[in-house]
């Protein structure tokens, strides 16, 4: 048979493009269909306004350092409406690039809602198509509790259109997402709470790097409350909200941000049309070459579940066009030591298993940790700590994990996650010389174990 498409991307994010533009690049009729935005969640609402947002709210940290370097500073004065318009702008300039890259590969873009009429038939628009691939990309959405007043809350896709900043604002959740805009609304003048259900925040961290970040969060001042829960939320005759607690408390704020987890997002996506099924958390059940269980269709990102980091997404589209379009170079995505960063306020950057995976797993395990003030506020009276830590198996010395709390932290991982890709023992940190002076001499200095 005869089809209009090799390949049908549905969803124009980092993995549905990297796909699209490399499986045209190696010869593929290619189409792409968005509904929204050009780049995704990532470039959107997401990674990229987020780090944009969190370098504003760093600004304050500089200003109260200058004096300590002789600085003589006005008093400053933030303007949030022209943060976000700057931020408009530059993502109003990427979703131009990722259209560029698109169609100079020669991707026929199609900009509507894309549904899925059978195993090799798409329809966007009431325009049908037909393809010999369809590959879902469409990623995930924020979802908030089903509890009274949730249409008065905010996620993380109308904070980054807020028109003024909140003077009070409520975040709710332990992720990432969570801990990080905590730190924005809080960097940036806004009196913040954090209010997580469990007992503290980051699950799957490493514990120190948990424990580290909750004292350096309250030594800022950012009000942290755990084992609470929001029951309802209800507006006031002022404009101000309420929010009740599960335990009876109420906390009268102007904003209430939701970062309880996403969702995949199939809505109306037609999957009943085809054989796709999803696994038991909903999201899309693909094998190890991300093929769902309609032969023609597969799926890739944040929709299938895995690891929902952008850079995973792009492996995926490219693993993916290698495989149906240039079989001779593909590659399996590696899930091991995947670096990440959380850009809270200070920095977490991490690689490899934590202390407690390693034990889990096994390993007769050496602790390397320090904890010092860094020398740029050596200067100033700023009294905060950071954070390194080296798990290393005590047998083949090994090093099995790399995590840190402190400025810079995502830019010194990602150096260390090519060491433990390279499968880098202890003794060859301490044979590496350190970079001085620099924090980041520290990873290679650690000569005591802690534990």
């Amino acid at each position: 048979m005869a089809y209009d498409f090799d390949l049908f991307v549905i969803g124009a994010g980092s993995g549905g493009v990297r796909a699209a533009r490399f499986a045209a690049g190696f010869g593929a009729k290619v189409a792409v269909a968005e509904s929204r935005y050009l780049g995704g969640t990532c470039v959107n609402v997401g990674c990229v306004p987020k780090k944009l947002l969190v370098y504003g709210a760093h600004v304050a940290d500089e200003l109260e350092q200058a004096a300590g370097f002789g600085w003589t500073l006005e008093e400053g004065h933030f303007d949030w409406g022209t943060l976000i318009a700057n931020k408009n702008r530059e993502i109003e300039r990427l979703n131009g690039i990722y259209r560029n890259l698109l169609v100079n590969s020669g991707v026929t873009l199609l900009q509507g809602h894309a549904r899925l009429t059978g195993a090799n038939e798409v329809e966007v628009d009431g325009q049908r198509y037909t393809a010999e691939h369809i590959l879902i990309a469409t990623g995930g959405w924020p979802q908030v509790p089903d509890i009274p007043g949730k249409e008065l809350a905010i996620t993380s896709n109308e904070a980054f259109y807020l028109k003024d900043l909140p003077r009070r604002v409520l975040v709710v959740g332990g992720g990432y997402i969570a801990v990080e805009f905590a730190g924005i609304f809080q960097g940036l003048g806004a009196a913040t709470t954090l209010l997580y259900r469990g007992d503290l925040f980051l699950r799957g961290f490493d514990g120190s790097v948990r424990t580290h970040l909750k004292e350096e969060l309250e030594k800022r001042g950012l009000d942290l409350q755990f084992n609470a829960d929001i029951q309802r939320i209800d507006k006031l005759e002022d404009g101000s909200l309420k929010a009740t607690l599960k335990d009876g408390r109420e906390l009268v704020i102007d904003c209430v941000f939701y970062a309880t987890g996403r969702r995949p997002m199939l809505d109306n996506l037609g999957l009943e049309n085809t054989g796709v099924e999803l696994d038991a958390r909903g999201y899309i059940r693909v094998d190890q070459q991300y093929q769902t269980t309609a032969p023609s269709i597969l799926a890739i990102g944040d929709v299938i579940g895995r690891v929902q980091l952008t850079p995973v997404a792009l492996a995926e589209g490219m693993a993916v066009a290698r495989r149906l379009f240039k079989p001779e170079q593909y590659r399996p995505v590696d899930y091991q030591n995947i670096p990440t960063a959380v850009f809270s306020q200070p920095p977490i950057g991490t690689v490899g298993l934590t202390e407690e995976q390693a034990l889990e797993a096994g390993h007769k395990v050496q602790v390397f940790e320090s904890r010092f003030r860094a020398m740029k506020l050596t200067l100033t009276d700023i009294q905060e700590k950071t954070l390194m830590k080296l798990v290393v198996d005590a047998e083949t010395d090994k090093v099995l994990g790399c995590h840190m709390v402190g400025p810079d932290a995502g830019e010194i991982i990602q150096g260390l996650g090519v060491a433990l890709k390279a499968g880098a023992t202890k003794q060859q940190f301490d044979e590496t010389i350190g970079v001085h002076p620099t924090a980041a001499e520290e990873f290679v200095t650690m000569r005591t174990a802690t534990r």
